[in-house]
């Protein structure tokens, strides 16, 4: 059998999207997670709001989109995990199997932040559990601090967190394409945004909405550098779930009669829409009780409980925000152990609850180092920093940029043109040039600075 004859009949081992729709909705909620809620909105406003929220869409536009293209066409060609696509696509092109190693960096980087990702998950259940019950009322600042202390400061706490995400994660998964993933990211991405509609009408009239506003979409240039800019390549790669071999895998489930650049163009559109919604919940609320709106973890635990604390009913919005959380971990990790699963599935022949079990096994246990780094072993520093700082610098800053780097130098340089037009034949051709030479030349670029500029060179 040759190869063009191979690509024809090539189908997927694990079933089709039911819909275009579907497609979106599942790629929209890996590439909306934790970090995107709270990050985006953060990064905008300290980097000159507006200014930089149209520094980001040129850079979406030039490096996010190029690139989620890419994977996803690579992943409906090969039709199987990213390993074993890649592994195929590179026989196929230039008859060398060593490109399935580039789907090894970016399953692997997968299997490494989802076992970090979780623990973090957890904390979100917590804290739902605690604004639902009143443990989050009549809070100051140190007693905030205490609350968040206290969970990080108890491994046994954190384990039957992280335990409880990871059973919910491998419950889906195992379900399968349709049984699982589908009606999960059904029930899930609607949820998610019903939930920040309610809380955009609550912080619309609980909060101060125009400093909130002012601060994400009001442009001021002045803030505007080149650290700014290379901040806004950066979220444009990481919002994405980029190199991670997600949306590879994700792909190799579109139909073929699926428009890939028309899906990609809507994926983009919502994931944007969300992150900016997020920002108009968020810092309404953090801004008519004078609070700063702190980096990292301490927005979301700290900052926001004592927000929701001042305001009537707090507790329930409180308790909805954590929830609306709590789906886009989901949404991200359900993205984050199938390619895991469908690589055990194919080459074990392994049913798919047992693959599920295993891997999500490896994972949980692999997460009691991020659990510890926070207590027992947080004085176990090097490098980077704990346990923790490590499997997040080493999987976020090395492995997803050139994992992504490598799958768009393949698909615009290695794949062979008619290829690449025959999965791309609705769009125009002019669309196709823009797409092969923002490929070859702009979004490497980018992400090459996005990897120096991570691991400390600029």
């Amino acid at each position: 059998m040759n190869n063009h004859q191979d690509n024809q009949e090539r189908s997927s081992l694990h079933g089709q999207w039911s819909s275009r729709l579907t497609f979106i909705l599942a790629v929209t909620g890996s590439a909306i997670g934790l970090g995107n809620i709270w990050k985006f909105p953060y990064i905008a406003g300290e980097n000159g709001g507006g200014a930089f929220v149209l520094i980001y869409l040129v850079c979406i536009f030039i490096i996010g989109f190029p690139i989620m293209v890419s994977e996803i066409m690579l992943g409906r060609r090969g039709r199987r995990n990213p390993i074993t696509s890649m592994k195929i696509l590179g026989q196929e092109e230039q008859g060398n199997e060593a490109w399935k190693y580039v789907g090894l960096i970016g399953l692997m980087a997968g299997f490494i932040i989802l076992s970090y990702y979780s623990v973090i998950a957890g904390w979100t259940l917590h804290y739902f559990k605690l604004s639902i019950f009143g443990e989050l009322s009549n809070l100051d600042n140190e007693t905030a601090q205490s609350i968040f202390g206290q969970l990080t400061a108890s491994a046994s706490t954190q384990l039957i967190y992280h335990t409880g995400f990871m059973i919910i994660t491998i419950a889906i998964i195992a379900k399968g394409i349709k049984n699982g993933l589908e009606r999960a990211v059904k029930l899930m991405m609607p949820g998610l945004l019903l939930i920040l509609i309610i809380l955009l009408l609550y912080s619309i009239f609980q909060g101060d909405f125009m400093a909130g506003v002012n601060f994400l979409l009001v442009p001021d240039f002045s803030k505007v550098t080149s650290q700014s800019i290379l901040a806004a390549m950066g979220q444009a790669f990481f919002t994405l779930s980029l190199g991670m071999g997600c949306i590879v895998m994700y792909g190799a489930y579109l139909p073929k009669n699926e428009s890939i650049v028309g899906t990609t163009s809507a994926i983009i559109f919502c994931d944007t829409m969300i992150a900016l919604l997020a920002g108009m919940v968020i810092f309404p609320i953090v801004f008519q009780f004078g609070l700063e709106p702190t980096d990292g973890p301490g927005l979301i635990f700290l900052t926001l409980p004592l927000a929701f604390n001042e305001i009537t009913g707090g507790y329930l919005f409180s308790g909805l925000f954590f929830i609306l959380l709590g789906f886009a971990a989901i949404t991200s990790a359900l993205s984050l152990l199938e390619p895991s699963v469908a690589w055990m599935i194919e080459n074990k022949n392994y049913s798919r609850n047992k693959s599920a079990f295993i891997i999500g096994i490896l994972i949980w246990l692999l997460g009691f180092l991020s659990i510890f780094s926070f207590n027992a072993l947080s004085e176990l520093t090097f490098w980077k920093g704990t346990l923790f700082d490590n499997f997040d610098y080493i999987a976020s800053n090395i492995m997803l940029p050139l994992s992504g780097l490598l799958f768009t130098i393949f698909a615009s340089w290695v794949m062979k043109r008619k290829h690449s037009m025959d999965e791309l034949s609705d769009i125009p051709a002019n669309v196709y040039r823009l797409w092969r030479f923002s490929a070859r030349y702009i979004a490497p670029i980018g992400v090459i600075l996005v990897f120096f500029n991570a691991i400390g060179i600029i």
